[in-house]
C-alpha cells in the first residue's frame, strides 16, 4: 500500500522530529484520512494504542482533543489548536499532551502533503520542541520517533480500506475570476440559481442554510421537464478556501432517496471543494468519495466516472459563462 520511507526529511535540528512516508494513495484520500475524525480514530497512535476523539474542530483556531490509551491502560490526554490550514497542502497546530498524572509535552506540528507521482502522496510530519532537551525527553520517555513511524504504518494500513470504498473522483478547473467571486457564486443562493446543475438543466428550487450543519436543498429540471431533487449537508466551511459536505439525492420534503435512475449509486457522497488563488484566477478542486458505501455501490461509483466528468464538466461550463457575465464592467 505504501512505501516504507520512515526517514527524516532534510536535516532536522536538535529540536525537531521529522518523519516522512510515501503512500500509494491520492493526496485527497490521505488528507481525508488525517482530517476526518471518523477515519483518524482507526489509525492514530502507535501499535497497541486506541484513541478516543472528544473534539476535532478542523478549522483555524479549532481545538482537537483526544485521549490515547496505551496497551497497559495508561491514558494520554492531548489537546491541540489548529494554527494554519492550507487545503490539501499543509496543517500547522500547537500541541500539548501528557501521560496520565505525568509531565506535559508541548511542540508545534506541521504536516505537509505532496503529490510525488500519479496517485502517490508524500506525507511529512515535523514537530518542533521548545528545546533540544524537550525533544530528547519525548524520544526517551515516550518513544516518539518509533511511535510516529508505527502511527504512519497504521495509516498506510487504513488507506486500502478507504480505497476499497472507491477511488476519489477528482476534477479541477481554473476560473478567470477572483476567488472571492467564485466563492460567492458557490455559496450564495441567488448565484446558485443561475448556474448550478448540468448543461440543459435549470435549478427551480433552492433553499440554502450555509453553515456547518446547515443544508442546501434544491431541485433541478431537465430538458424533458423531469425533476431531480438533491441535498447537501455542510460539515466544514473555511471561507473562502474549503467546503466539506455530504451530498445525496433527495425528495421534495428533504428526505434521503436513491438515485432515480441508478438504485445502486451510493446513498451518500463526501464532497470536498477547495478554492485556491492563482495569479488573480481561482483553481477549484472538487473531490467526491462514497461514504459508508457497500461493495456494489463502490462498483457503481467507479463505473460511472465518465458520466460524472460529463455532468460536472457541463456544470462548470455554466459557471464559467455565469462568472463571465457578472464580471463584465
Amino acid at each position: 500500500m505504501d512505501h516504507a520511507k520512515n526517514v527524516p526529511a532534510e536535516n532536522p535540528s536538535d529540536r525537531e522530529i521529522v518523519i516522512t512516508r510515501t503512500f500509494d494513495a491520492p493526496r485527497a484520500l490521505v488528507w481525508q484520512a488525517m482530517t476526518d475524525p471518523q477515519h483518524v480514530v482507526h489509525w492514530w497512535g502507535p501499535r497497541g494504542f486506541s484513541t478516543t476523539i472528544e473534539a476535532m474542530d478542523f478549522q483555524v483556531g479549532g481545538v482537537w482533543k483526544h485521549v490515547m490509551r496505551g496497551p497497559d491502560g495508561t491514558k494520554y490526554p492531548n489537546r491541540s489548536v489548529f494554527k494554519e490550514i492550507v487545503a490539501m497542502e499543509r496543517i500547522v497546530y500547537s500541541h500539548g499532551g501528557e501521560c496520565e498524572n505525568g509531565p506535559g509535552v508541548h511542540f508545534i506540528a506541521t504536516w505537509t502533503f505532496e503529490t510525488v507521482a500519479d496517485n502517490k502522496t508524500k506525507l511529512t510530519l515535523r514537530s518542533v520542541f521548545p528545546s533540544a532537551a524537550a525533544r530528547d525527553f519525548v524520544v526517551k520517555e515516550f518513544g516518539a520517533i518509533e511511535g510516529g513511524k508505527q502511527t504512519l504504518e497504521r495509516l498506510g494500513e487504513h488507506l486500502p480500506q478507504m480505497l476499497a470504498d472507491g477511488q476519489p473522483f477528482v476534477i479541477t478547473r481554473i476560473f478567470s475570476a477572483p476567488r472571492t467571486l467564485v466563492w460567492q457564486a458557490w455559496t450564495e443562493r441567488e448565484h446558485l440559481l443561475e448556474w448550478f446543475g448540468p448543461s440543459d438543466f435549470k435549478t427551480t428550487t433552492a433553499k440554502l442554510d450555509f453553515r456547518p450543519g446547515g443544508t442546501f436543498h434544491y431541485c433541478i429540471q431537465g430538458p424533458d421537464g423531469k425533476e431531480m431533487w438533491g441535498k447537501f449537508v455542510y460539515r466544514e466551511i473555511v471561507a473562502p478556501e474549503k467546503i466539506v459536505l455530504v451530498s445525496s439525492f433527495s425528495d421534495a420534503a428533504g428526505g434521503l432517496t436513491r438515485h432515480p435512475a441508478s438504485p445502486n449509486w451510493p446513498l451518500e457522497m463526501l464532497c470536498t471543494t477547495t478554492f485556491a488563488e492563482r495569479d488573480g484566477n481561482t483553481l477549484l478542486t472538487l473531490t467526491w468519495l462514497p461514504l459508508n458505501a457497500t461493495a456494489i455501490e463502490s462498483q457503481t461509483f467507479n463505473a460511472t466516472r465518465p458520466s460524472m466528468s460529463q455532468g460536472w464538466g457541463g456544470t462548470f461550463a455554466r459557471l464559467i459563462a455565469y462568472l463571465s457575465k457578472i464580471t463584465k464592467p
